[in-house]
């Protein structure tokens, strides 16, 4: 059985009038303000360290002792700064170390916890040492309990399925036949108006449709202009946009040839739509 020497253990100890233990408590209790760092003997820490440094002969530790001496100048420029009187500082090289000192403490704390995530993954990688991936299949037992995929169609029939899933699809086409409302006659609605023209003589065109619903006022609206052109009707409007008046100016009786050029379907083209003159007409 062997026992390990100073420089193995990874630290060393301090032995100072108001501390003694390990160099890395000593530095926790620096970092969380435990310890005052003016109260520390920087020069007994350093010679402390170089005689763990000899005790240690050919196998010191080359990384210990870079990371104590980054340590030590860091812990000897913060006492620096703490040493120095808290009242104005005229001096700008004084000021600054002022400055820094919280910075210093901060360099301090980072070294403490890079030491302690070090400490954190060595373990980890130990622990992980011990881990062996598994490189073999499932055992029989476990191999038996896998259903097996069976498939109840030939290939050429989930070809067709697989392309038939993935053909775009044609946009559905919605009818708006529905929706629209049934036509109104002009013609018929002129008859409804001569009738009543003629026993009334005078009405507001709001008298005359009162009891029609849209289409049918359209409707309407469209025959009068119709018995106008015929004249069979006179309009009278006192105002601009006022009541609109129909006087009846036509024959008490007989039939009145209305014009059926509303209610024809446009995509018809009939004598009813009174097509313009063409350029043989116009050469005849």
């Amino acid at each position: 059985m062997t026992s390990e020497g100073p420089a193995a253990r990874g630290s060393f100890d301090v032995h100072l009038t108001n501390f003694e233990g390990p160099f890395d408590l000593l530095l926790q209790l620096i970092g969380r303000r435990q310890l005052d760092i003016t109260e520390i003997a920087l020069s007994q820490v350093t010679d402390d360290f170089i005689a763990h440094v000899k005790a240690a002969g050919s196998s010191w530790d080359l990384d210990q002792t870079t990371q104590f001496v980054l340590v030590a100048a860091t812990l000897l420029d913060l006492k620096a700064a703490r040493l120095i009187p808290s009242g104005e500082v005229e001096d700008p090289e004084d000021l600054a170390l002022l400055e820094a000192r919280d910075l210093l403490f901060a360099r301090l704390l980072a070294y403490r916890a890079f030491k302690q995530v070090a400490a954190w993954l060595g373990d980890t990688l130990a622990s992980e040492s011990r881990r062996v991936p598994r490189a073999t299949g499932l055992e029989p037992h476990f191999a038996r309990l896998l259903p097996e995929v069976e498939l109840t169609i030939t290939p050429d029939q989930l070809a067709a399925l697989a392309a038939r899933a993935m053909a775009p699809k044609v946009a559905e086409v919605v009818s708006l036949a529905h929706i629209h409302a049934p036509a109104v006659s002009v013609t018929e609605q002129a008859g409804v108006l001569v009738d009543r023209l003629r026993r009334q003589r005078v009405a507001t065109f709001r008298a005359l449709t009162g009891d029609a619903d849209r289409l049918t006022t359209v409707a309407r609206f469209l025959a009068l202009l119709e018995l106008f052109r015929e004249g069979a009707v006179a309009f009278e409007q006192v105002s601009a946009l006022g009541e609109l008046t129909v006087r009846w100016t036509g024959a008490d009786s007989g039939e009145l040839e209305i014009s059926d050029e509303f209610d024809a379907d446009p995509d018809d083209q009939t004598e009813g739509h009174r097509p313009g003159p063409t350029p043989e007409d116009s050469t005849a």
